[in-house]
């Protein structure tokens, strides 16, 4: 079974998107791979972000700023055995998301070194998230600063082999914007701050033990300038850099670039999106220090925006 352990253990790292920090003390799990992929094009700086249903997993503050309903999905996989994959639903204060990372197929050994049956290893987190701007409270007096705050609760599931545990994590974030300004010709919009503080308290149980989460206090900014160009950044203080930047030459396409930094080393992330009609299509790749890359795809429906006449037409433009 320690085979196993160690063998999922390199299947995370090989992600190079997690904080390996405490790894001997605490427990390694999937909330500790950066999710989604709009996100992870940028850098997976997404702390100051309100964007899509992604916001659940960077910053709960950040879902008192969608309007309408939101749904995403994405999709990745590892050595050609280990799957990583999400959904999540967002709508304006509220979102609930899974995120699930699977591997099959595991050679298993016994004491004695023998082989034994194929093992499977399951690592899955349920989350349920909450945010709101008490502006929107109308027994709230007018504050000067223009906030909001949030919460997340995870519910965490891990089958290894034959041993299986579960518990639950909860985390605290806070977001703040700021208004519009100009320097000289260039515009400075969509400013905003956002701080998380994870795992501040649960743990994973087993039968015969248990496992804590590591906290971590996350801090970000993000600024658009000249309404085209979106800069954003994160500082994870166990030691992690995300800095990205996302270009959108015109409404329906995004291009996005960025780095992140972890104790493994740095790692290039590079990403588009397409948006028809309320239907995104987003793809991201991300380098690895010493291996070889990773590709992401995702699907997301901005309920909203959608518009399933103008998708037709658009989609008539494509096929013969």
């Amino acid at each position: 079974m320690k085979r196993v352990y160690v063998l999922m253990i390199a299947a995370l790292l090989l992600t190079g998107l997690v904080n390996v920090a405490g790894i001997a003390e605490t427990a390694v799990s999937v909330l500790d791979i950066d999710p989604g992929v709009q996100v992870i094009g940028v850098g997976g700086a997404g702390t100051a972000l309100a964007q899509g249903a992604e916001t659940l997993y960077y910053n709960s503050a950040g879902l008192s700023a969608l309007s309408g309903i939101s749904f995403s999905s994405f999709y990745a996989s590892y050595l050609g055995s280990a799957s990583y994959s999400s959904l999540a639903l967002t709508f304006q204060n509220w979102g609930l998301g899974i995120l699930l990372f699977n591997v099959s197929g595991i050679a298993g050994y016994n004491a004695g070194g023998e082989p034994t049956d194929a093992l499977a290893y399951s690592n899955n987190a349920l989350l349920l998230g909450f945010g709101i701007n008490p502006k929107d409270l109308s027994f709230i007096p007018a504050l000067p600063i223009d906030f909001s705050l949030g919460a997340r609760i995870k519910y965490l599931s891990v089958t290894n082999g034959t041993v299986s545990g579960s518990g639950f994590s909860f985390d605290l974030a806070y977001r703040m914007t700021f208004s519009d300004v100009r320097i000289g010709p260039i515009s400075l919009s969509d400013m905003a701050l956002g701080v998380t503080a994870n795992n501040l308290f649960g743990g994973v149980n087993y039968a015969a033990h248990g496992e804590s989460m590591a906290m971590s206090l996350r801090v970000g900014g993000a600024v658009k300038v000249a309404n085209v160009i979106l800069l954003t950044s994160d500082l994870d203080l166990a030691g992690g850099f995300h800095f990205g930047v996302a270009y959108s030459p015109i409404k329906t396409l995004v291009i996005r670039a960025g780095m992140l930094t972890q104790a493994g080393g740095m790692s290039i992330t590079l990403g588009m999106g397409l948006n028809i009609q309320g239907f995104i299509l987003d793809y991201a790749y991300i380098t690895h220090p010493t291996l070889s890359g990773t590709h992401r795809v995702s699907l997301s429906i901005d309920f909203s925006g959608l518009d399933l006449t103008g998708f037709g037409r658009s989609l008539r433009r494509f096929l013969p």
